[in-house]
């Protein structure tokens, strides 16, 4: 019997096709294209009787079949540059960063070198594959990035992206609205957030006017208004387009923006798991174990649920903390009116210059009002472990928590 993981990747489908010579139009692997190859990466080099060779791993076929070929025959200069850079970066680490001009008259590459340079061309097809997931599965128009150029980390193992809240079993996050605003032109009188008893969140120019500790109530799904209402801005998704990156000082991976962001900004929502409190404290003892949560306490009004973010996330999962935060923390209400289950949007507390990275205040301490019970229900579970901070910033506190 030929068997098949369900989880494998479509380069594992086609090598093992290729490998059993069988043909399946699904995977674009037909009688054609059976023999047909491809550079998917360079492994290796050297140099024999002066003619310059390269080892190729062919795309689709199992490294077993790799083979040595001329450099004339290979029609593909972005890889070879790749091959290059990836081969100059692992020799200059050995002289302090330092670029290091390679000699003509090497003739073979060590094998750590042939070995960091196929771990780097496996990295890279990984985070590739990875971009093109999240741009899949995002339901915002603007683009998420990935780069790491620090080491060999590729995508995560065991996370996996959602747009919004993923309610544990006997948690509804979409009741209590059965009826919007009949405004023509938001916002009027009756507007959402007037009938909540707060004033609109938002000014002429679609920023925050509101101060922290003070809800967002925008129209829902049953407003007579369109989706160019002005008081329609987080449930659009994030407006600019952001890298998830990897950090050069151990914080791991972290987020900036590619664009500029103006002050008072909706510039992301933190998404995930809603879990009860009770299921929180379970696993927070198992996150306090491996150093690092994502619970975050949903107690705007009560400490009856928790977001967690660790397996099921956006890109909000992947924002670091800082004592200096750029973004800060904002209650939405749209189709739910539960009080005990806002939706978290961030919003930038500052103008953003585009490559600056995005943080927030995992303790909502500094520019938040920590005197107003909605900002004090703000705050991520606390650990037992105390954790270092290394945002680096003037005022840190020296501890996440």
């Amino acid at each position: 019997a030929w068997y098949v993981p369900c989880l494998a990747s479509l380069e594992t489908l086609q090598e093992l096709c290729r490998k059993e010579n069988l043909t399946c139009k699904s995977i674009g692997i037909t009688n054609r294209s059976l023999k047909s190859y491809e550079v998917e990466y360079l492994c290796d080099y050297k140099v024999e009787e002066g003619k310059a060779y390269y080892l190729v791993k062919w795309k689709g076929w199992p490294e077993s079949s790799n083979t040595w070929e001329p450099r004339k025959h290979l029609n593909c200069p972005l890889l070879i540059q790749n091959f290059l850079r990836d081969r100059n970066e692992y020799l200059s680490r050995g002289r302090g960063g330092k670029a290091m001009k390679v000699r003509n008259h090497v003739k073979t590459l060590k094998p750590a070198v042939a070995d960091y340079i196929v771990k780097k061309a496996k990295q890279r097809i990984a985070l590739q594959r990875w971009k093109e997931e999240l741009n899949r599965k995002k339901n915002h128009k603007a683009m998420i990035l990935v780069e790491n150029t620090v080491d060999l980390e590729g995508p995560p193992l065991d996370f996996y992206y959602i747009n919004e809240y993923k309610p544990a079993p006997g948690i509804n996050v979409l009741n209590g609205i059965t009826t919007g605003c009949e405004c023509a032109d938001c916002p009027a009188e009756k507007c959402c957030p007037k009938e909540a008893g707060f004033i609109l969140a938002y000014n002429k120019r679609k920023k925050l006017k509101i101060q922290p500790g003070l809800p967002i109530y925008e129209c829902n799904s049953y407003c007579r208004c369109g989706p160019d209402c002005p008081n329609r801005i987080v449930q659009k998704g994030t407006p600019y387009s952001l890298c998830i990156f990897r950090t050069n000082n151990g914080r791991g991976w972290g987020v900036k923006t590619l664009q500029k962001i103006k002050t008072n900004s909706f510039v992301m929502e933190y998404v995930g798991e809603v879990i009860t409190s009770e299921e929180a404290e379970r696993r927070g003892q198992f996150y306090d174990n491996q150093g690092n949560t994502y619970l975050f306490d949903l107690d705007y009004d009560s400490d009856e649920f928790t977001v967690d973010a660790a397996r099921y996330g956006n890109v909000s999962h992947f924002v670091n903390h800082s004592c200096d935060p750029n973004l800060q923390v904002f209650n939405v209400f749209i189709d739910n009116l539960d009080l005990r289950l806002p939706r978290i949007a961030l919003f930038s507390t500052r103008t953003i210059k585009a490559g600056e990275e995005l943080t927030f205040d995992y303790q909502m301490k500094g520019s938040i009002d920590l005197t107003s019970d909605s900002a004090e229900g703000l705050s991520p579970s606390k650990k037992s472990i105390r954790t270092v901070c290394k945002c680096g910033a003037m005022c840190c506190r020296g501890y996440l928590n």
